[in-house]
């Protein structure tokens, strides 16, 4: 729940880029997917968790390296909405076919299928972490959301599977009584 809870407080702060459009949007994305591939909501927590937990290593990595832009890649996936080939020139083959072959497992969708939404899994995952950026025409801040994601010792603390449910109940919270 903490992951999401950083969510909620960049909604709150007008200096960030959170908001409750922003969410809507991308829960919006993921109840698509999952309608169109007939993804069970709860198989698409796991497929959310699954690709969190395999992207982050690319992120710390990216972070980590001198000339690496971080906020340049989060930017890029999420404009890789649907694009593999932009897709393809941010995460490597073998992260990628690692993402796919888990996916494949929890979800039973053939790996055509999840290589066909995996761009959009990931550009709604950046959307997610990029709530937290502060806005443009602030100069210093830095996005409180990714470094919670990234600098996380356990995975239950920033699991995305979690902060798709909870973003459902807080979107919809007559559907959660």
């Amino acid at each position: 729940m903490g992951l999401f809870f950083d969510i909620l407080c960049s909604i709150n702060n007008p200096n960030q880029q959170g908001s409750v459009s922003r969410l809507e949007s991308v829960m919006n994305t993921v109840n698509q997917l999952s309608a169109n591939y007939g993804i069970d909501p709860a198989k698409m927590q796991n497929v959310m968790s699954t690709v969190g937990s395999l992207i982050r290593p690319v992120l710390q990595q990216q972070k980590s390296l001198p000339n690496g832009n971080l906020e340049n890649f989060i930017n890029q996936a999420i404009n890789a909405h649907g694009n593999t080939t932009v897709l393809q020139s941010l995460i490597s083959p073998q992260v990628q076919q690692q993402i796919i072959q888990a996916i494949t497992q929890i979800t039973g969708l053939s790996a055509n299928q999840v290589q066909t939404i995996l761009p959009t899994i990931v550009a709604s995952v950046a959307s997610l972490l990029n709530m937290g950026a502060i806005k443009p025409e602030i100069q210093d801040g830095g996005n409180q959301v990714l470094n919670v994601f990234l600098n996380a010792e356990k995975d239950q603390d920033v699991d995305l599977g979690d902060v798709i449910k909870f973003s459902s109940r807080f979107l919809n919270p007559l559907q959660a009584a």
